[in-house]
This record gives C-alpha cells, sequence and structure tokens, in this order.
C-alpha cells in the first residue's frame, strides 16, 4: 500500500484529496478538499492550503487531472489563468513519480477502475459497460469535456481529446436561429458554447433574442435552478435543447469512435441525473440516419461516483506506476 496526493484542477475548483494504492489499483480515496481557482494565484498556493487543511506533510506522489492540453514545457489550462510546469512540480512537490492527464483523460481512468455500481443507465439497453472495444466519455462542466477509452486484452488505453471545441451543427430550424444569433457573440460556435455549464445561459440568451423576450435571469446558478425545477418556461425550455444538443453530439462521438458503450460525466452531467432520461436526449442520439438501429443498441450511462476526477487521477497514477 502507498498513498499519493491526487488533484482535479478545473476552470472553477480545484480539488484534492490522499488516495491509497495497492498495486493497479485504487484502494481508497479520501476525503476531497475543494478550493476555487479564483481564490489561489497558482497551483502551488492551492497545493499550500491543501496541506494546511489536511495537517500534516504530504506524500511526494501526485496524479493531476487537468482541464486542458498535457504535453510541453507547460500547461496552460483552457479556461484557468494557472500555468502548471511539470519540471518544477517534479523538483518541489512530487519527487517521487507525477502522472498528469486531461481531466476527461482521468474520468476515462475512472470508468475504467469503477465498478457498475457507480454508474446510472439513461437509455440504451441496461447492461454492463464491455470488457473489449471503445467507449466514448463525454461530460458538461465549465467545458465540454471529452475522452475515449479502448479496452482489449484485458488492459487498457485512454484516449485524451479537446472533442469539446468541435464545431456545433443546427439540427432544425429553431438552432439554425439560435446558431445566427450565437455567432453575433463568438468568432466560431463549438459543442462547447452550448454543452456546459455556461451553455445553458447561451441557449436561454439565444431563445429570449429569439422570442423577444426580456430576460429575468442573469446568473447561471439561478438559471440552473429555475430550470431544474420548471419555474421559468425560458430556461425550461433551454434545459430541453440542452438535452437536445447534448444528446446528437454524444451520438456523433459515438459514431467516431466506433464505440459500443457511452458515458457522461462532468459536474453538469451529475446534476441531469434524474433529468436526462426523460428529456429528449435518447431520441437525438439515436437520430443518426442509417446507424439508427446502431445507435439504439449502444448503453448510455451517466458516472455516479461522487468525485470521478480524483479516482480517475489516481487510477492514471496506479496503471503507470505499478
Amino acid at each position: 500500500m502507498r498513498q499519493i496526493v491526487a488533484a482535479d484542477i478545473g476552470g472553477t475548483h480545484a480539488r484534492f484529496a490522499i488516495a491509497t494504492l495497492d498495486g493497479k489499483s485504487v484502494a481508497c480515496l479520501g476525503d476531497a478538499v475543494t478550493l476555487r481557482t479564483s481564490e489561489h494565484a497558482s497551483f502551488e498556493t492551492a497545493w499550500e492550503e491543501f496541506q494546511r487543511r489536511s495537517g500534516g506533510a504530504l506524500p511526494h506522489q501526485l496524479a493531476m487531472a487537468v482541464a486542458g492540453p498535457v504535453g510541453g514545457e507547460t500547461l496552460q489550462l483552457t479556461n484557468n489563468p494557472w500555468a502548471i510546469r511539470p519540471a518544477m512540480l517534479r523538483d518541489k512537490l512530487a519527487k517521487g513519480g507525477l502522472t498528469i492527464v486531461n481531466d476527461f483523460g482521468a474520468v476515462g481512468y475512472a470508468v475504467a477502475a469503477l465498478g457498475g455500481d457507480s454508474f446510472q443507465s439513461i437509455c440504451g439497453p441496461d447492461r454492463p459497460l464491455p470488457d473489449a472495444g471503445v467507449i466514448t466519455i463525454l461530460g458538461p462542466g465549465t467545458g465540454l469535456g471529452v475522452a475515449a477509452l479502448l479496452r482489449r486484452g484485458g488492459d487498457y488505453d485512454v484516449i485524451e481529446s479537446e472533442g469539446g471545441h468541435i464545431d456545433f451543427a443546427a439540427l432544425d430550424s429553431l438552432e439554425d436561429r439560435m446558431l445566427v444569433h450565437l455567432r453575433s457573440n463568438f468568432r466560431r460556435v463549438s459543442v462547447e458554447r452550448l454543452i456546459s455549464g455556461r451553455g445553458l445561459m447561451n441557449i436561454y440568451e439565444a431563445l429570449g433574442a429569439i422570442e423577444g423576450h426580456a430576460l429575468d435571469i442573469r446568473d447561471d446558478q439561478s438559471l440552473w435552478a429555475a430550470a431544474l425545477d420548471g419555474t421559468d418556461s425560458l430556461a425550461a425550455a433551454a434545459l430541453d435543447r440542452f438535452c437536445l444538443c447534448l444528446g446528437a453530439v454524444a451520438g456523433d462521438l459515438a459514431l467516431v469512435h466506433g464505440a459500443s458503450a457511452v458515458v457522461i460525466g462532468g459536474g453538469v452531467g451529475l446534476r441531469l441525473a434524474g433529468h436526462l432520461p426523460k428529456s429528449g436526449f435518447a431520441s437525438r442520439f439515436t437520430a443518426k440516419g442509417r446507424f439508427e438501429r446502431r445507435m439504439a443498441d449502444i448503453p448510455v450511462k451517466l458516472i455516479t461516483y461522487p468525485q470521478p476526477g480524483l479516482f480517475g487521477a489516481a487510477a492514471a497514477f496506479a496503471h503507470d506506476h505499478d
């Protein structure tokens, strides 16, 4: 048994926990400490706050998931101003070993390692995730994360990507009009502009402009609350459209990957656990023309484990350092 620090660094929050490893398995993940990235100047100062709250010296082995591309001398996060330098981490904080993965790469490792009780069926056949083949993993949070898990020969590989930045494709006349509105605000409209925590506000504002409707809600937190409880009809309509778009993109990615299963993750995905199964997600997921029958046979699940980024970062470390 050995202990490491697991960190999940996103656009809004930095999460830390102590993980206990047993060979290639994560035996235990300790309580998570969540810090707002806006309240810390760097990863190092956030680390020091985690150490202060932990009340003692931290292990000199680090598994980190970051919301952005991995590689090079400096990691520049997509929605976070921190600049993370792996060489400095190895010299100062992680002399015993360092693993860095993309945030949705970490979710991929979590999907590979977690048991079936950590997943909820959304649509398609309610069967276990396959032991071989490709599993598409995506999830809205601060942005839209995308990865793929390839299982073969009793082992697996996680393929990281920036699939959240592919172009948004309008699929009906309302989305055509939404796209026109979004283009007035963004030089390029990626799927992340609609399918993310902020994406709901973008959809809400577009629908308001199309209807000539005065907007009553101005902040993301209030909008999500009103959309989920149905107290604002325009917010509810925006959420319905959000789920349609998520279903369409999930289906497109499954086709691109040749996937035999799909897993939805991300903080927003978990928030939608009760809403997605009764939304238009499934109809858009399967609406792929000549591939409709194949799409209907793909199980789509939601990961319900509370800290998949932290667990997955630790699982990636265990996979690499056994």
